[in-house]
């Protein structure tokens, strides 16, 4: 996610804890506090999972072009066409 949408989500986080003070007591402000932290939480831990799989993707990206070249090569050289 980028800054932007940090920054908007820092904003409407905000906006909902002024919001809700006036009229929620300190422990509910406790409690939506720290849902909105543990939603930010998961939310960076599924920021750094689709890092991680598209990582993943671009690793199997590499190898299937590699075998692709090897299986042309090898189709080549026993005068067998390949269709694309």
């Amino acid at each position: 996610m980028h800054s932007s949408h940090r920054t908007f989500l820092s904003l409407c986080a905000t906006c909902v804890l002024v919001s809700l003070s006036g009229c929620a007591n300190p422990r509910s402000q406790a409690a939506i506090t720290q849902a909105l932290g543990d939603a930010a939480d998961q939310i960076n831990g599924l920021k750094n999972d689709v890092a991680n799989l598209q990582i993943e993707i671009d690793s199997l990206h590499q190898i299937v072009m590699k075998q692709d070249s090897t299986i042309a090569r090898i189709a080549a050289v026993n005068n067998i066409p390949i269709v694309r």
